[in-house]
C-alpha cells in the first residue's frame, strides 16, 4: 500500500507539471481597467515661453544649433489637464539611460498584477538602475520582464520568438496610447553581443529610441498616480527624487550635473527635483519633474545631442524655463 500510495504520488505530481508546463501564466503586461489616458492639450502660451527660452539659450551657447535640441514641457497645475508645449517633442533620439524610467513603470505594473514577485536581488537591481544609473542592473530588469537573457545567436524561428517576447514593454506602452519609441534594447557600457546584437539586426537598427513627448507624458503620469497605485506611485517618486545639494565631486551625477545643476547655481533650497538623466559619448539628456515653494509644477524633459560634456545647456534652458513661468503666473 505504501509502495501504491508513492507511485500515485510521483504521478500526481508529474501530472501537475505536465499542466503547468502546457499551462504557462500569463505574464503579458496588461493595463488596468481603471487606467485612463490623460487629456493632454497644446498651449500657445506655454509654447511661444518654450520656443523663446530654447532659442535664448541655443544663442548663449553658441555652438549649439537648435536641430540638436529636443524638449517638451508639461504644466501639471492642474493635474486632470495636461497642458503642453514641445519643441522637435516627435523626433526619435537615442534616450540612453532615460529608457530605465519606462522599465521601471513596466516592473511596477507587473509587481501590482503579481505577475512578478519582489525578491531582496530584484529591489537592489531597481533601486540601482533608477539611483545609479546601472547598466548591469538594466540588464537583469529587462531580463525579468521579457523572460529574455542575452547569450548566443539563435537561428530565425527561435529568434522571432525571443524577440517577441523581448517586445513585451513596447506592446504594454502601445496598449496605453504611447507612440513612436521603442524601449526593447538592455543598455551597455560599451557593446552589444551575440543575440543583444541580432536584435540591433547588427546594423544599429531597433536601438531603444524616445521623443520627449512620450517621457514627458510618462514622468507626468507617475507624479499624478496615473501609472499604479499610490503606493507604487510613492515607490518611483522615492526612486527618481534628488538631492542638488549632496556632496559630490561627479559632474554626471543625476541630481547635480543636470537640471539639478540650476537650483544649486541659485541656491534654490526650497525646490523639489525629481528626476532621470541620460548621458552616452554623443548625447546629454533629462526628464525632469519640478515643485517649487509658490505653487509651480512642470514637467520638462531636455534631450540634447552632439554635446555630451555640456554641462550648461540643460540647466540654461530649464531657468529660462521657470523664469517665463514665474511671470505668466505673476501676470
Amino acid at each position: 500500500m505504501v509502495r501504491f500510495a508513492l507511485s500515485m504520488m510521483v504521478v500526481s505530481l508529474l501530472t501537475i507539471a505536465s499542466l503547468a508546463q502546457k499551462s504557462p501564466p500569463n505574464v503579458e503586461i496588461t493595463i488596468p481597467k481603471s487606467y485612463k489616458a490623460p487629456f493632454i492639450e497644446g498651449s500657445g502660451e506655454l509654447q511661444t515661453l518654450l520656443n523663446t527660452a530654447i532659442n535664448d539659450a541655443v544663442a548663449d551657447a553658441k555652438n549649439v544649433k537648435l536641430e540638436e535640441v529636443a524638449a517638451t514641457l508639461f504644466d501639471l497645475r492642474d493635474p486632470a489637464k495636461f497642458m503642453m508645449a514641445e519643441v522637435r517633442g516627435g523626433e526619435r533620439i537615442y534616450p540612453a539611460s532615460v529608457v530605465k524610467m519606462f522599465y521601471m513603470a513596466a516592473l511596477e505594473r507587473q509587481l501590482e498584477d503579481g505577475k512578478i514577485k519582489m525578491t531582496p536581488e530584484l529591489q537592489r537591481g531597481l533601486r540601482d538602475m533608477i539611483v545609479d544609473s546601472s547598466n548591469e542592473a538594466t540588464q537583469y530588469i529587462l531580463d525579468v520582464l521579457t523572460g529574455t537573457s542575452s547569450g548566443a545567436e539563435l537561428p530565425k524561428k527561435e529568434f522571432d520568438a525571443w524577440q517577441y517576447k523581448r517586445n513585451r514593454v513596447n506592446r504594454w506602452f502601445a496598449a496605453m496610447g504611447y507612440t513612436n519609441i521603442n524601449v526593447n534594447q538592455k543598455t551597455h557600457c560599451e557593446d552589444a553581443y551575440g543575440i543583444e546584437q541580432q536584435s540591433r539586426n547588427y546594423k544599429g537598427e531597433n536601438r531603444n529610441a524616445l521623443t520627449t513627448n512620450a517621457t514627458a507624458r510618462l514622468l507626468a503620469e507617475i507624479v499624478t498616480g496615473r501609472m499604479n497605485t499610490p503606493s507604487r506611485t510613492a515607490t518611483m517618486m522615492d526612486l527618481l527624487k534628488r538631492d542638488p545639494f549632496i556632496k559630490t565631486t561627479d559632474g554626471d551625477n543625476q541630481a547635480t550635473g543636470f537640471t539639478g545643476k540650476l537650483l544649486i547655481d541659485r541656491k534654490m533650497t526650497d525646490v523639489k527635483l525629481w528626476s532621470k538623466a541620460g548621458w552616452t559619448s554623443k548625447s546629454r539628456h533629462d526628464a525632469a519633474y519640478i515643485e517649487t515653494a509658490d505653487g509651480l509644477k512642470f514637467v520638462l524633459v531636455i534631450f540634447t545631442e552632439n554635446h555630451a560634456t555640456d554641462k550648461e545647456i540643460i540647466p540654461n534652458i530649464a531657468g529660462k524655463i521657470l523664469n517665463r513661468l514665474r511671470e505668466r503666473r505673476r501676470n
